[in-house]
């Protein structure tokens, strides 16, 4: 089960992050053909969003194909083979950049000192 975390700081509809972490875990592997996601409900408390955020993210799914929801037993992961363009992986890469620069710089650090802690994490 994968972990969901929404940034109101991107610009990026909830709906849509929800949408990309799916993927983005199907195609990662964190996230299995079968396996069940939370309940509509479940998700947008945890989230703390309103719950037509999460049945839109997860209606659009159903629309892909991605998902399948069975009426009382719960919404699962289909069989489908999920492939994030190298355009898309680059986009998504640049947009986690932003994000950690932005802050880093913001604490002081220098270029230098992160590309060396990044070094340090492999």
């Amino acid at each position: 089960m994968i972990h969901f975390r929404l940034d109101p700081k991107t610009g990026t509809p909830f709906y849509r992050q929800i949408i990309d972490q799916i993927k983005f875990g199907m195609a990662s592997g964190n996230l299995k053909t079968g396996e069940q996601l939370p309940t509509v409900r479940a998700l947008a408390v945890d989230l703390k969003v309103n719950l037509n955020t999460v049945a839109k993210a997860y209606k659009e799914l159903e629309i892909q194909n991605i998902l399948e929801t069975q009426q009382g037993t719960g919404t699962f992961i289909n069989e489908i083979k999920i492939h994030i363009s190298d355009k898309e992986k680059k986009h998504k890469l640049q947009e986690i950049c932003n994000e950690f620069s932005s802050i880093a710089f913001s604490y002081g650090f220098s270029i230098n000192e992160i590309i060396n802690q990044l070094q340090k994490q492999k």
